[in-house]
């Protein structure tokens, strides 16, 4: 049951930032914490996975600061939902509860997006309208969270 917990709470921090999830998930994996031999999700352990995962996070972060587009519009919704169907059957793959972390991962991206857009826009709000802060509370909440949703596996 908490293998399910652990794929929609990663689903959420995809949800949030749609590349942290994923490189949360394979710096595990690369560490050991996150068993995936032998399974197709393997390749989230190789030695360079987590560094191309890391950069795409970073540039996700950066750009999330200087572009408008909503993450409910469909192409960063989709990103989201498919990040976190990968990321929550990852979490799962060591349980050999793949199909239910892929499930999981789409319910908690599906309301991490939501969720992350309301309180971002209702944050932003309550200070005056000034949105770095609250993007910036927002990244380091993806980041805490799926670090210790990776740590609850070991």
């Amino acid at each position: 049951m908490i293998v399910y917990v652990l794929a929609f709470l990663i689903g959420i921090v995809a949800g949030l930032r749609a590349m942290t999830a994923p490189a949360v998930v394979s710096w595990a994996a690369k560490a050991g914490w996150l068993p995936l031999g032998g399974t197709w999700l393997a390749f989230l352990g190789y030695t360079w996975t987590p560094w191309i995962l890391t950069v795409a996070a970073i540039g996700e972060l950066i750009n999330d600061k200087i572009t408008t587009q909503s993450r409910t519009e469909p192409p960063p919704f989709i990103a989201r939902i498919v990040m976190g169907a990968l990321s929550g059957a990852a979490v799962a793959a060591p349980a050999g509860h793949i199909v239910g972390g892929v499930c999981a991962g789409v319910i908690g991206a599906v309301a991490g997006t939501f969720g992350g857009a309301k309180a971002r826009s209702g944050l932003t709000k309550a200070i005056g309208g000034n949105d770095l802060p609250v993007a910036l509370l927002e990244d380091a909440i993806a980041i805490a969270c799926g670090i210790l949703v990776v740590r609850q596996i070991v």
